[in-house]
């Protein structure tokens, strides 16, 4: 039935989608998980279906079988109407007593929805970040006994025992949910939301070779969206590429994805780009565009951001990624209380919106209000503990406390998740810096710049060490690295560049190599900083090749100190070869 998947990560080429068979699939779960209100699972799978419209389906889903349903289908499509107007309570009163599988899932979903709808409606509103993870959860703890007893008994369907998974999820009993949500998975292979659920779970990417997965097609939506959660962007990137190419090209979602990974591997021109184009297709679509705001915001694009904020405003004002959107609008004006309420606002509508919490955080430390600033970084790190960027902030945030010890756990925890950012490895290495661990923090400005040092800092803060050590030899190698690199990509504050140009010259014009000295003294000279110790070490360096060629003829001990005797052997005058103290 199931079969271990490997943690490979390139796409298994030899294995053929059958397009028709996807297309049956996709109507059936549509219908099914329409039928017990998961509404973003159908969502998932009918852009899918729209994608492949051009496929004929192999066989059309069956007419519901109402011989066992007979008896409840009235109370079930009564409570289907109440759960569909958010009428939770309702709708888990009138399916109450029915036995029918789908019946009790929505009676168990009416019920989680109810309490989870409750515990945010009693949260106040915020003037700093929001304690969520305090609110009370005796519904959820009802839900997990009940859930618990028909699991041990082996009566819970796939889409029951997803939600026991997610119950157990919510109270944090992450070992638990896992093991739930893969027996689930394996249930129910068709239902989205169950692998999106166990996606959160999977902290590594070698836990997928130890778990047993169906051999079904939408692993590979799976794996493909396990790469990107682990921050795997090229694997990820491959696995997208191959399910376009076995006809999903026109899939909106997988647009979206490479978008978004397009996004994290920082190529912010390629990234925006992807994001246009699907909003071209796409063009009343919310969601990712708060990731689509962030790139408009970082290249700061204000028409573009303006535009993107006003359309989303225009479309709906009350979501949560229009809020962040709006966010970013005004923290690139430099309005930040504006910037941090629609932040505020978004997670009121959503506690568990990762990019809001950070953000957040990071107007916070714009405002130079820390201690919000630490608490809205670590609600970000409850709701997702991959999210790089908390960590990241929680960082800079003890260093501007100068707290190095903290700030160096959080840089670790930053560049364990991220292995291959110069961001990190820089920051990391200045925390190792200001702890005198001086041999850590080489290494870590070495695989800052060995991984493509895209700020370029790492080569000069390794130069800059070297040369407080007095390693002068090492220290001119890495300044001449960090030249030759920032003038290619002429992004490097005119200070650090001087200082480079400066001490080679200097390094240089001590080490006889005037020639060497004398270039990085006339690039020394184009800048007002260095333009008079430029100009100095070039007078000291025209003085020194004046008094060499004055000095050669009268040092040459052919002409001053020798004779050539007939037999063309050369004798000192006056000087005893064993007279050592003679001077002349």
């Amino acid at each position: 039935m199931a079969a271990p998947i490997t943690s490979s990560a390139f796409p298994p080429s030899t294995q053929l989608i059958d397009l028709p068979n996807v297309k049956s699939e996709l109507l059936f779960t549509i219908k099914e998980c329409s039928s017990r209100g998961l509404l973003n699972s159908v969502k998932w799978a009918a852009e899918l279906s729209c994608a492949l419209s051009v496929t004929e389906p192999s066989s059309l889903p069956k007419e519901e079988d109402f011989q066992d349903f007979l008896q409840e289908f009235d109370k079930y499509t009564l409570a289907k109407a109440y759960f569909d107007l958010k009428e939770y309570d309702r709708a888990a009163h009138v399916v109450k007593q029915c036995k029918s599988a789908k019946a009790y899932f929505l009676h168990m979903y009416a019920r989680y929805m109810s309490g989870e709808k409750k515990r945010y409606d009693e949260m106040p509103d915020p003037l700093g970040p929001m304690e969520y993870s305090d609110i009370k959860t005796e519904s959820l703890k009802t839900l997990r006994m009940e859930l618990s007893q028909l699991h041990q008994h082996h009566k819970l369907d796939g889409y029951s025992a997803y939600l026991y998974g997610a119950v157990l999820k919510k109270l944090g009993l992450f070992k638990e949910a896992r093991e739930v949500l893969i027996e689930a998975v394996n249930k129910t292979p068709l239902h989205w939301g169950g692998w999106l659920e166990l996606s959160s779970l999977i902290t590594d990417i070698n836990m997928i070779s130890s778990v047993s997965f169906p051999n079904h097609w939408i692993k590979e939506f799976f794996l493909a969206h396990i790469y990107l959660e682990l921050q795997m962007h090229e694997e990820a990137l491959l696995k997208y590429d191959f399910l376009k190419e076995a006809g999903f090209h026109k899939s909106t979602y997988i647009m979206a994805q490479i978008a978004m990974a397009t996004h994290n591997m920082r190529d912010a021109d390629i990234a925006v780009d992807l994001f246009a184009e699907l909003q071209e297709v796409d063009p009343y679509r919310l969601e990712h565009m708060d990731i689509y705001s962030n790139l408009l915001y970082v290249k700061e694009m204000k028409p573009e951001l303006g535009y993107l904020a006003h359309k989303c405003c225009e479309i709906d004002k009350y979501r949560v990624e229009t809020c962040c959107v709006i966010g970013n609008f005004y923290s690139l004006r430099s309005q930040h209380e504006k910037a941090a309420l629609y932040f505020q606002r978004s997670l009121k509508l959503n506690p568990h919106y990762l990019a809001a919490w950070t953000l957040m955080g990071h107007e916070y430390m714009e405002m130079k209000n820390t201690s919000a600033a630490i608490q809205a970084y670590r609600q970000a790190i409850e709701v997702n503990r991959r999210d790089y960027r908390a960590w990241y902030g929680l960082g800079q945030t003890y260093e501007i406390l100068k707290m190095p010890f903290y700030c160096l756990y959080y840089y670790k925890q930053a560049q364990k998740l991220r292995p291959n950012d110069s961001r990190m490895l820089v920051a990391l290495g200045e925390s190792l810096e200001k702890l005198e661990r001086i041999q850590a923090a080489k290494k870590c400005y070495w695989r800052a710049y060995s991984v493509g040092d895209v700020e370029g800092q790492a080569l000069i803060k390794l130069a800059k060490l070297h040369e407080n050590l007095k390693e002068e030899e090492q220290a001119a190698t890495f300044y001449a690295k960090f030249v030759e690199q920032s003038e290619v990509m002429g992004t490097v504050e005119t200070e650090e560049r001087c200082h480079a140009y400066y001490f080679l010259a200097d390094y240089y014009m001590k080490q006889g190599s005037y020639e060497e000295a004398s270039s990085y003294a006339h690039k020394c000279c184009a800048y007002n900083e260095t333009k008079e110790n430029g100009k100095a070490i070039l007078r000291q360096i025209a003085n020194l090749r004046v008094t060499s060629e004055v000095s050669k003829p009268d040092d040459s001990p052919s002409e001053h100190c020798m004779k050539v005797s007939n037999e063309n052997t050369p004798m000192r005058t006056g000087i005893s070869p064993m007279d050592l103290t003679f001077t002349p």
